[in-house]
């Protein structure tokens, strides 16, 4: 069962199938958390490489995920649920551990675990309203792509604080606007006039 939008200027069909490419890439996503931490807690700066290439997978997927779902018609309302529960997680996961391990301040990630709540529940408000899942806005994948480039300036560069700030700086300002970037695209499906 499918139904068809206009996604990106193109019409594509959206489907309910879970086990889908694109699916699979969002969920392999979630599963490199596991393995960063482990990496980065019992072996330190000793396999960098390895966490590095982890972290970069787990940036690049972000943008695979919906690419490979729109070039082979496999745009799926599970896709449109995990791929965002994908970025949040991993944030999530990545930032308590930077947080626990004192690297990162308790304030930024109490920001940005906020901002994804608000979202979240955004999120589920219109699924309730409309019975559609709002696909994510292109400054949202910025915004988590950032967090990862700010993630690995402070496991693997703790001295060049400088960058450090510049890209919290960055996140937090990416954090922001997206956040209301995410507002504005609820808002309109609430009034129905856009159902992406």
């Amino acid at each position: 069962m499918s139904e068809t939008f206009n996604i990106d200027h193109k019409q594509i069909d959206v489907k309910q199938d879970l086990f889908t490419w694109s699916n699979l890439i969002s969920l392999s996503r979630i599963l490199i958390v596991v393995p960063v931490i482990y990496l980065h807690y019992t072996n330190g700066h000793q396999i960098t490489w390895l966490i590095t290439t982890l972290v970069i997978y787990g940036i690049v997927s972000d943008y695979l995920d919906g690419f490979v779902a729109r070039m082979t018609n496999q745009v799926s309302e599970w896709g449109k649920i995990l791929d965002p529960v994908a970025d949040k997680f991993c944030a999530f996961f990545l930032f308590l551990y930077a947080t626990y391990i004192d690297i990162i301040p308790l304030w930024f990630f109490l920001l940005e675990v906020g901002r994804d709540a608000v979202i979240v529940i955004g999120s589920a408000y219109i699924q309730y309203l409309r019975g559609k899942v709002a696909m994510a806005v292109m400054s949202g994948k910025i915004s988590v792509n950032v967090l990862g480039l700010y993630w690995m300036a402070a496991f693997f560069f703790p001295q060049e604080v400088e960058v450090h700030f510049m890209l919290m700086g960055a996140s937090a300002a990416l954090m922001f606007y997206s956040f209301f970037d995410y507002l504005h695209r609820f808002n309109l499906i609430r009034k129905g006039v856009e159902f992406n």
